[in-house]
């Protein structure tokens, strides 16, 4: 037996990922377990989890790989420190410490973690071969061009390869500071979100806007070539010597400061996140044109933080020359610890690979699972009495039937998602046939923002009845907007459709029924969809499929089971307190269905307030 734990940390989301004989046996972020959103730490929870769940000791490990090269990132941090001096010098001031304290010693500090038992082998591998390991080896194909994109790693923010069978190469890359990444956070920032968690948001804003800055994007601040390769102009922006992202000739050229977190959205806001994500989208689509020639590739596998940009992946996949394209579902750092686990089985030991037509991920549920009697012990210790469900199929229809109702159902099953969507593990599910799903979810469940679009999980055999996707493919892991089909929109008359085009009131815009499942269909008539099947999720194909049957939809609303801030839910404790805290109506955890009763309205609305605060905004 050989044990290799893939470790992240240090960034932003870190994470551990165990393979055992080339086949993953566990992988959670930090986050789940410490409940600090993006938890940058060591992920020593994270690390006890994947060992228990495989019944191993750290003595059992035989390597131990870290997802990028400290030393490397060290030296362009210095050299970019050195570069801009003395305007640098604040930032410089308080990175450098954090580096000499715990960065520089990443030996000492995995040693200190495992203890003195473990003898595994450390191994360092690259930022971006990390992130093309975790996309080419779990994928379904035996040759792919590779294609990794993110802010930064030691020096590259974009690179260009090719897989094939146990092998990664990587062909070209685009070096730090000129980074798509960095340029979409830019962006973020200053239309008032926060950067490395705020990216949805922008994507999700993006459709209520035109791309009118597109223009001044391309011509001021991007040398883009006909290969995707670009340069950015320095001048506009203040993140490789400041503590923000852009500087005032950034402001000025889009129309003044940058938008206070919280503040009302101006029409200019939805207006620049349309322009940066059209940008992005055409530089994703020359990229992927400029691999496939350079690779003779006709398959895509994708990783690294753009590559969690669903709306650009359908587009690529669309209107892109490849027949298929898989993407990892943990794309951004946290699949990086699963990628050097990866990468030592396959590159560095030289074991074979042997596709079988589908991905190895196994649907990315890798994280822990609860048993019905560790959940009945938690239950009783508070205070519930409750008996679970007779069978399955009971549970299944009893919980369709309070969806049809239109309920919110709170849906615990199995093994946690690895990665930042919730799958059907840890998900809030609603009916999507509800105009007010939405505004619901968001404003009473989510705490979020109202503008906030909500995925459709749909039965993978369905999918191409309600969604412009081609029967041959599928898109598991939520990573591909998909627009739905003209026959399922509604028509809208032309003074509604003025209204959504004009009025500063987002709620107005966002309530105008727009298609048969108004509630996941966006603004421009997309959806971010997820095809469920039955041999990667066979409970939630199977409440699926008994709401189908009670209400001839083969679709749920499927958001993450927790609210604004927090991470997605892990434990049956953290699933009840969020139940209690929210106007959540029924939970479901695994075959217990606890439905919301006046004395739980009244606990939850004593706790809300507690809960809510324990989680700062994203």
């Amino acid at each position: 037996m050989t044990a290799i734990l893939g470790v992240s940390a240090f960034y932003h989301d870190s994470a551990a990922a165990l393979v055992v004989d080339g086949r993953i046996a566990a992988a959670a972020q930090e986050e789940r377990f410490t409940r600090v959103k993006h938890d940058a730490a060591f992920p020593s929870r994270a690390v006890e989890y994947c060992l228990a769940e495989a019944g191993l000791r750290p003595e059992d490990l035989d390597y131990v790989a870290f997802y990028d090269k400290p030393l490397s990132k060290f030296e362009r941090l210095l050299e970019t420190y050195l570069a801009f001096a003395p305007a640098g010098f604040r930032s410089f001031r308080l990175a450098v410490p954090l580096w000499l304290k715990d960065k520089l010693h990443m030996r000492r500090t995995i040693r200190k973690a495992l203890g003195d038992s473990c003898r595994a082998r450390l191994v360092f591998t690259d930022h971006h071969e990390s992130h093309a390991a975790s996309a080419f080896f779990p994928s379904p194909f035996d040759r792919a061009a590779i294609l990794t994109l993110d802010g930064v790693g030691e020096w590259s923010t974009t690179t260009v390869g090719v897989g094939e069978g146990s092998r990664i190469e990587l062909l070209e890359h685009v070096a730090f500071p000129h980074s798509l990444g960095l340029l979409y956070s830019a962006f973020t920032y200053y239309c008032g979100f926060k950067v490395n968690s705020g990216e949805y948001k922008l994507m999700g804003l993006a459709p209520y806007g035109r791309p009118v800055y597109k223009d001044a994007i391309l011509d001021r601040l991007m040398d883009l070539k006909a290969d995707g390769s670009f340069r950015l102009d320095m001048d506009y922006f203040r993140y490789c010597q400041g503590l923000t992202m852009t500087n005032d000739r950034f402001h000025v050229l889009f129309g003044g400061p940058p938008r206070p977190p919280e503040s009302d959205l101006e029409q200019r806001h939805m207006d620049l996140a349309a322009s940066i994500q059209w940008v992005t989208e055409e530089v994703v689509l020359r990229i992927g044109r400029h691999a496939a020639k350079l690779t003779g590739a006709d398959k895509l596998v994708m990783a690294g933080g753009v590559a969690l940009n669903c709306v650009a992946n359908g587009r690529l996949l669309r209107e892109g020359p490849f027949d298929d394209i898989w993407i990892q579902p943990a794309a951004g750092d946290a699949g990086g610890a699963l990628g050097a686990a990866l990468f030592v089985w396959h590159q560095l030991l030289e074991k074979p690979r042997e596709p079988e037509g589908r991905d190895s991920q196994r649907g990315s549920f890798l994280g822990p699972r609860y048993s019905n009697e560790e959940i009945a012990r938690f239950l009783a210790t508070q205070g519930v009495d409750a008996s679970p469900c007779e069978s399955e199929a009971d549970l299944d229809e009893q919980v369709a039937s309070h969806l049809a109702d239109g309920k919110i159902v709170g849906w615990f099953q199995g093994r946690m998602e690895f990665g930042p969507r919730s799958l059907g593990g840890r998900s809030i599910i609603g009916d999507p046939r509800s105009p007010a799903m939405q505004a619901t979810m968001n404003l009473k469940i989510k705490f979020r923002e109202s503008f906030r679009p909500f995925a459709p999980a749909v039965l993978r055999e369905r999918a191409s009845e309600w969604f412009e996707i081609d029967p041959r493919h599928e898109s598991p892991y939520m990573l591909l907007v998909a627009p739905v089909r003209e026959e399922k929109r509604t028509p809208i008359d032309p003074e509604t459709r003025r209204m959504m085009e004009e009025d500063p009131d987002l709620r107005r815009r966002v309530n105008v029924v727009r298609s048969e499942v108004p509630a996941v269909t966006h603004v421009d008539d997309s959806a971010r969809l997820q095809t469920v099947d039955e041999e990667r999720n066979p409970r939630f194909h199977n409440l699926l499929t008994a709401f189908e049957r009670q209400t001839g939809c083969p679709i749920l609303v499927n958001t993450s089971f927790n609210v604004r801030g927090e991470p997605i839910v892990c434990t049956p404790e953290d699933a009840y307190r969020c139940f209690l805290a929210t106007e959540m109506d029924v939970l479901v955890l695994e075959d217990y269905v606890l439905v919301k009763d006046e004395k739980a309205r009244e606990a939850g609305a004593r706790v809300r307030q507690s809960h809510l605060s324990q989680f700062q905004l994203d």
